[in-house]
């Protein structure tokens, strides 16, 4: 979309670092790795943590650290509902007025949840009215279905089920009135490559739904296990370069913001080198930057 304060060069994809991808260290410590590798900004999830919910305390981040906030992901998670309250359509405004202040020109949010009926009555007009009245974009994201071989099947097999039968399955949507946005229609979305694995969907096909509407990327991998993820970029069976590819073709201006999942990483050095492949893959990718060797992780510390 349109250029930030944040833009590092004029026509070049940014590449943010979510916050939620170094879980379970904190927010400050995404702030810091983002210095650390050379990432071109934040996505700044917020949930229970107190400063994720704190403007001042973002904007003493952003000053330390000298990496700006290039997207706000409102607190929709199950594992947030009750944070800043528990009224979403209260929520989603906070989330716009918190980008404005940390200088974001984007926020992610999920579909309303099933039993948000109030909120998922007034969703569509709620977000074309916060993106009439303010420059920021509300960018819808895709989810996914939940599927029964999560409950009744072997984890391990639930990759293998969903190639062989085409797609996820039974399934019920948590998601009103659907985990794929673009059923519904909205001006400005956020493709997720993770949920596409879970949810058997093709992203290419989904992006081009999305159209030119498409304005912010998570960029991830799946194997189409019946959980979610997020994998590093490469590590499962989505088309990622493919995605990556047909974003540069099409002028994409948005942000590609690595969301995966790192709790297994042992040591922050090996979290760095996860965050660090992803980066990577995307300047690569996204930007036409030739590869180069993972700059040297500060001192290893168990987390």
């Amino acid at each position: 979309m349109g250029d930030s304060d944040a833009s590092p060069e004029r026509g070049r994809i940014r590449v943010g670092l979510s916050t939620a991808s170094v879980y379970p260290q904190n927010t400050e410590s995404a702030f810091r790795y983002a210095a650390e590798l050379g990432y071109d900004g934040i996505e700044l999830m917020v949930w229970a943590e107190p400063a994720s919910q704190s403007i001042a305390t973002v904007q003493a981040y952003v000053r330390k650290y000298e990496v700006p906030v290039l997207a706000v992901h409102a607190p929709c998670l199950l594992i947030s509902q009750r944070v800043w309250g528990p009224d979403p359509v209260a929520k989603l405004e906070r989330s716009v007025r918190t980008a404005e202040a940390l200088g974001a020109d984007t926020v992610v949010v999920h579909p309303p949840f099933r039993w948000q009926r109030r909120y998922a009555e007034g969703f569509p007009e709620q977000v074309a009215e916060l993106e009439a009245d303010s420059s920021v974009v509300v960018a819808v994201e895709n989810m996914f279905p939940m599927r029964a071989d999560t409950l009744f099947g072997r984890r391990g097999g639930a990759a293998k089920r969903l190639e062989r039968r085409g797609g996820p399955g039974l399934a019920l949507t948590a998601f009103s009135p659907s985990y794929d946005p673009t059923d519904t229609g909205f001006q400005h979305y956020t493709l997720d490559l993770s949920h596409t694995a879970t949810a058997g969907a093709d992203p290419l096909a989904l992006a081009a739904r999305m159209g030119p509407g498409l304005a912010h990327l998570h960029l991830a991998d799946g194997r189409g296990a019946a959980h979610d993820e997020h994998l590093v970029p490469g590590d499962g069976t989505q088309p990622c370069v493919e995605v990556c590819a047909a974003l540069v073709e099409s002028g994409f201006t948005g942000h590609a913001v690595a969301e995966i999942n790192t709790q297994n990483a042992r040591t922050t050095a090996d979290r760095a080198g996860m965050l660090g492949r992803t980066l990577a893959f995307a300047r690569e990718h996204l930007n036409g930057l030739a590869p180069a060797p993972a700059p040297t992780s500060p001192r290893s510390e168990s987390v």
